[in-house]
């Protein structure tokens, strides 16, 4: 077996929101990193801090000893994986490449065979969180892959959040997050339903709001997200970057034969959401104007 190279230089390619967040908790940690985003000014705070910077994808790979993607989306991942200037050309045997992203897991399978080839090990390590999770310091993370490289990688992944689970093989970790989206999705989509309908009656909204936060369903996504229907000044993701999420658990139930009808009717609302017109707006505001639009609630 190929041996893991001592961790000296992280690299992080993909400084969105999410990723700039990760790529400062890595640094105050103490890891060197080396960053690549396809707009330079997006992490030229991370540079000002002390990040270094990386001309491509395929030059952090060169330099790093492991390697953490944030992509979008799996159509993300041609541009930033393959092709000269892509990672797959500059990584070193022994590399540790994690994913971040939420991408499909058949794609996330073949991407680690191709990392494979190279010497190098592929690990899914989706995170469940928002920003805010992140910045409180509880950030989860799943991993699956090769089990000695996740050894050799743990206590990197510790420094982006506390709860760090391995799952299994590779692909395994990306269908866990694909589960737990599922999950946070509904429940995000039930508590607008539930809120407009009492709305309707004629109960105020923060009231129902701060009941729930003190109920039973106050989990953590309705925690950091239900204060939104009373003071929208947050977007933790929007409609269509949460309905990714739903279409991906649908295509896993079509290929599976497994029934998925909570993920469909909270996909249908997440449709009529995209044309609503704060779609540019968190997705538990954007569903929720649907909601209260369709039942006359005065808005």
């Amino acid at each position: 077996m190929t041996e893991l190279r001592s961790i000296e230089r992280v690299g992080f390619v993909g400084l969105g929101a999410m990723g700039s967040g990760i790529a400062r908790r890595l640094m105050d940690a103490g890891y060197s990193v080396v960053g690549w985003n396809r707009t330079r000014a997006k992490a030229q705070d991370l540079v000002d801090a002390g990040m270094g910077w990386a001309d491509t994808p395929r030059e952090v790979a060169e330099q790093c000893d492991v390697v953490l993607t944030m992509l979008t989306n799996t159509a993300a991942i041609p541009a930033n994986a393959h092709g000269d200037d892509g990672l797959l050309a500059g990584l070193r045997p022994g590399t540790v490449w994690a994913d971040l992203s939420t991408i499909a897991p058949d794609a996330s399978v073949a991407l680690s065979e191709e990392v494979a080839t190279t010497g190098a090990f592929y690990l899914d390590t989706p995170v469940s969180g928002s920003p805010a999770t992140l910045a409180a310091g509880q950030m989860s993370v799943m991993v699956g892959g090769d089990r000695a490289a996740y050894d050799h990688v743990e206590k990197l992944l510790l420094s982006i959040g506390p709860k760090v689970t391995y799952i299994g093989a590779n692909g395994h970790a990306i269908l866990t997050k694909v589960a737990i989206n599922l999950t946070l999705v509904v429940s995000v989509t039930a508590f607008a339903e539930a809120v407009a309908l009492v709305e309707k009656a004629g109960v105020d909204r923060a009231a129902v709001v701060d009941a729930a936060l003190k109920s039973v369903v106050a989990s953590p996504v309705i925690g950091y997200r239900a204060p939104l229907l009373v003071d929208d000044d947050t977007v933790f993701a929007d409609v269509e970057l949460q309905q990714k999420d739903l279409v991906l658990a649908q295509d896993l139930g079509r290929r599976l034969g497994a029934m998925v009808p909570t993920c469909s009717a909270a996909s249908e609302m997440l449709s009529a959401a995209r044309s609503s017109d704060l779609a540019d707006r968190d997705f538990l505001i954007s569903v929720s104007d649907v909601y209260r639009r369709a039942a006359g609630v005065a808005l």
